[in-house]
């Protein structure tokens, strides 16, 4: 059966989480007069962040232990002083502005303007529903997309089948018809193949391409695949 529907993951695939988590934390520490190089906060922030959001999808951490979390963390190894009242105000203040930064990754709307033409268009995503949907529309992504499957209004977070069969009834898509594309191999690979959908993994950060699966290190390789 022929290709129909094209599921995307949105941070780290699409939107440059990255990039706009450095500016979002650049203002909240000038706001709140955090007197910390910011190079070297995200430098030990990152992979804090990135095992936190692991253990949140394993769901071992509730959603405010994650905010809390990766903050308190990340200043205690860089032995800065911070009280519980900082972190709570730097933890809303980043949600409340992370999703006014819309830097994308190259070609992002090129390749979606191309396959909307295909191919129906979906999200699914592990993202917080308040914040996904204010990025879809801040960086002008919204539009391309047909529907938003947001884990938190499933239950359940990506790799759990369920978050794919809900998404997929959603979009009236088969799996045979259906290929999911997204940088988290655990979450985003594993959780397709596991129903029976097809998976492209993103691999933007230099990481070499895992072998069992189609790679692509830039989004503009999407239109020679699909």
């Amino acid at each position: 059966m022929s290709l129909r529907h094209v599921f995307f993951d949105l941070d780290h695939t699409l939107w440059d989480f990255e990039t706009n988590s450095d500016r979002t934390f650049a203002y909240i520490f000038e706001r709140n007069r955090v007197a910390l190089d910011l190079e070297r906060f995200t430098e030990t922030y990152r992979p804090i962040n990135r095992k936190y959001w692991k253990l949140f999808r394993e769901d071992k951490v509730s959603k405010s232990d994650l905010r809390y979390s990766r903050l308190r963390e990340a200043f205690d190894a860089l032995e800065f002083e911070a009280g519980d009242d900082l972190i709570h105000t730097l933890s809303e203040e980043y949600i409340a502005y992370l999703s006014l930064n819309n830097q994308l990754f190259a070609h992002a709307l090129e390749v979606l303007e191309y396959l909307r033409k295909k191919y129906s268009l979906h999200i699914i995503t592990n993202g917080f529903e308040e914040v996904q949907h204010r990025k879809l529309a801040s960086s002008r992504l919204e539009p391309y997309f047909e529907h938003v499957v947001t884990s938190e209004n499933v239950g359940v977070k990506k790799p759990d089948p369920r978050i794919f069969q809900y998404a997929m009834e959603k979009a009236e898509a088969r799996p045979t018809e259906s290929i999911m594309i997204g940088d988290n191999y655990e979450a985003d690979i594993q959780g397709a193949l596991n129903v029976g959908m097809q998976a492209i993994m993103c691999e933007f950060n230099g990481e070499l391409p895992r072998e069992d699966v189609t790679t692509v290190k830039t989004l503009l390789e999407l239109k020679e695949l699909l």
